[in-house]
C-alpha cells in the first residue's frame, strides 16, 4: 500500500510523546537504509516485505509503501511496544483494547470507525475493509 498511516499515542484527548527509543530497538533489526538527517528507515523484513518509516515528530511516526503479513505483523509489534494506535486517514483508527478508545480525540472516537485489531493479520483486514 502506498498512503501514508501514523503509530500515535494519546492520553484524555491530546497527543503524547512516543518512546521512539523502544521504537528503534524494535524496527532496528530490519532496517536496510536509513537517513538520519530526515529521521527515516527503510526496513524489510524476512519475506522482503518493505516499508518506509519516518520520525515525523515525537508523537507520530509515518509509515508508508508498506505491505504484506511480515510488516503488518512488524506494525502490530510496533503498537503493542509503544501502547500506541494506529490512525489511518479515511478509515479506521486501530487500537489494542477496547478501552483504548477512550483516549482518543473526539474526531477520532465520534467521527471515524474505531477498530480493535491486536494483529497483523487483524490491523491489515481493519484497513482493508474500509
Amino acid at each position: 500500500m502506498s498512503f501514508d498511516i501514523f503509530v500515535c499515542r494519546f492520553d484524555n484527548g491530546e497527543p503524547t510523546s512516543l518512546d521512539v527509543s523502544a521504537a528503534h530497538e524494535v524496527l532496528d533489526p530490519y532496517v536496510v537504509a536509513q537517513d538520519r538527517r530526515t529521521n527515516f528507515l527503510q526496513v524489510r523484513t524476512a519475506e522482503r516485505e518493505e516499508a518506509g518509516v519516518f520520525f515525523s515528530s515525537p508523537d507520530s511516526i509515518t509509515f508508508n509503501r508498506f505491505g504484506g503479513g511480515g510488516i503488518m505483523d512488524l506494525l502490530a509489534v510496533v503498537l503493542r511496544r509503544l501502547d500506541a494506535v494506529l490512525v489511518v486517514p479515511g478509515g479506521p483508527t486501530v487500537i489494542q483494547r477496547d478501552e483504548d478508545r477512550d483516549l482518543l480525540p473526539a474526531a477520532l472516537r465520534d467521527e471515524w470507525p474505531v477498530v480493535v485489531a491486536r494483529t497483523g493479520a487483524e490491523i491489515d483486514r481493519a484497513i482493508r475493509a474500509f
